[in-house]
């Protein structure tokens, strides 16, 4: 697919139907987030692949916003693994995980495979809930699969602000 039309038409998808994403679309969607680039190449990400009932199931206990979807991706971080900024006062972790984030929603998109990101849960939770490294912070999880018949955008999907009140040039 041509990248405008990527990322003009990829949509929070609110409702999955049952079809699984297939292998081979899931290792070219985790293949997108092992090359997005990081601070100083630090590559800190871990993607953690949620598909087996129980760790759906712990998913549901987070968040109600699985929206029936067969596959899950937990992007996590580590946080003693990142760049500082000059100052000392932010590191490049948040940063990162959301640009292997944004690569991973992109690919799927691509693929055919629908998404939706999902922020509302609590991220400290999630990392107990899946025992994940103490090192490790988990930024968000990613709703993949494929969209249920008669579902869609959002209306409000195509609204964007014009230019002018979103850039500024100095």
């Amino acid at each position: 697919m041509e990248f405008n039309d990527v990322i003009r038409k990829r949509y929070a998808c609110k409702r999955y139907g049952s079809e699984p994403v297939s292998d081979e679309a899931l290792a070219n969607i985790l293949e997108a987030g092992r090359v997005a680039p990081t601070a100083k190449n630090l590559q800190e990400q871990h993607v953690y692949v949620l598909r087996s009932a129980e760790a759906l199931a712990k998913v549901d206990e987070l968040t109600p916003c699985r929206y029936g979807a067969p596959l899950v991706l937990m992007v996590a971080f580590d946080r003693e693994d990142v760049f500082t900024y000059p100052g000392g006062e932010r590191t490049s972790g948040i940063e990162d995980a959301t640009i292997v984030a944004t690569h991973l929603t992109l690919a799927a998109a691509n693929g055919g495979v629908d998404s939706c990101w999902i922020n509302n849960f609590d991220p400290t939770r999630a990392a107990q809930v899946f025992d994940l490294p103490a090192n490790e912070e988990v930024l968000m999880l990613l709703d993949l699969g494929h969209v249920a018949e008669g579902a869609g955008p959002l209306s409000n999907h195509g609204s964007r602000k014009p230019l002018d009140q979103t850039v500024t040039y100095l």
